[in-house]
């Protein structure tokens, strides 16, 4: 099996809008991510939107998402302060539906949105980024972030992979969903296998299992493009349900993070993390316990995450 550098990695500042990565805080915010976490890897995620989930073009010029400018100038001072870089361009739906929703017939009827379309929009969006990953030297492309209903489109995702190589001579992945890695039956066409890795806390290692005969399968490296728990009551054991609403509970938090390094550790084929996620806009640190979310700085989780990814510096 081939294999790649370890990635201590964390998501940052996803889908913000035009003008975000031209302050100077979030530099401010990226440096104190590395030196708080000992991260070596980030994700950036351009925001690609369609209005609905039936909506067939994808628009990434707008207000809601960075400029190419912005984007390569970040991608630098990431690079500058020691971090390998990947790019997520991922598309979202305005009106809110979560994009594994995004979903067309199988077959072509008149008056009604297509795939063919569809997926043309979406792999000029991926070009786009592919062409900014390859001019500023990014480690890794990652075609999408949890596209659900249309990962059954085998022909048109490899044709996808195919078009962002063309423009992209490094890494390429693809990020399924949690629950989902046995289901892409395309992950021969890729370099990394990833996904998200939003378990129950007590139940890392039956998921481990299934994940590894994938991994087994197809003889590809293998890391989590994102994985994260929010501090508040009950998210451990449901932690990719971003609407629980319970009490914070910070102790929860770290809990499921170190439950999920002792359980990967043990899998020589877990290559990494990207953990979600790490904010532009940071709040100060006594102000952590009144943040429910899913951030992590100053949070007993951070501690937990620096004392792990301090082990591969």
């Amino acid at each position: 099996m081939n294999t790649i550098p370890y990635i201590c990695g964390i998501n940052f500042a996803p889908f913000v809008p035009a003008g975000s990565f031209s302050q100077e805080r979030t530099k401010r915010s990226l440096l104190t991510m590395k030196e708080n976490t000992n991260a070596n890897f980030v994700i950036l995620t351009p925001n690609g939107l369609q209005d609905t989930p039936q909506s067939e073009e994808i628009c990434y010029t707008s207000e809601a998402t960075m400029t190419d400018d912005e984007l390569k100038r970040m991608i630098d001072y990431a690079q500058s302060i020691g971090l390998r870089v990947a790019l997520k361009p991922t598309a979202n739906c305005k009106n809110g539906t979560w994009r594994a929703h995004i979903n067309f017939f199988d077959e072509d009827v008149p008056c009604e949105p297509k795939w063919r379309n569809w997926f043309a929009s979406y792999m000029a969006f991926q070009n786009h980024y592919a062409k900014i990953a390859q001019e500023t030297g990014c480690e890794m492309h990652i075609a999408g972030c949890e596209m659900v209903m249309s990962e059954r489109r085998d022909a048109e995702w490899r044709q996808t992979i195919a078009e962002i190589r063309r423009d992209f001579k490094g890494l390429v992945s693809y990020n399924t969903d949690k629950y989902r890695e046995h289901n892409v039956k395309w992950w021969d066409c890729v370099d990394v296998i990833s996904s998200s890795g939003y378990y129950p806390v007590d139940n890392w290692e039956e998921q481990l299992d299934r994940i590894e005969a994938v991994v087994s399968h197809f003889q590809k490296p293998f890391f989590f493009a994102e994985a994260g728990c929010m501090s508040v009551f009950g998210s451990k054991h449901v932690p990719n349900d971003w609407t629980v609403r319970g009490n914070i509970d910070m102790e929860g938090q770290a809990e499921w993070y170190q439950a999920m390094f002792d359980s990967c550790e043990k899998r020589d084929w877990v290559s990494g993390y990207a953990l979600w996620s790490w904010t532009d806009r940071l709040y100060s640190s006594n102000q952590a316990a009144q943040h429910g979310d899913y951030e992590i700085f100053a949070k007993p989780a951070e501690q937990v995450i620096r004392n792990y990814y301090t082990k591969f510096q």
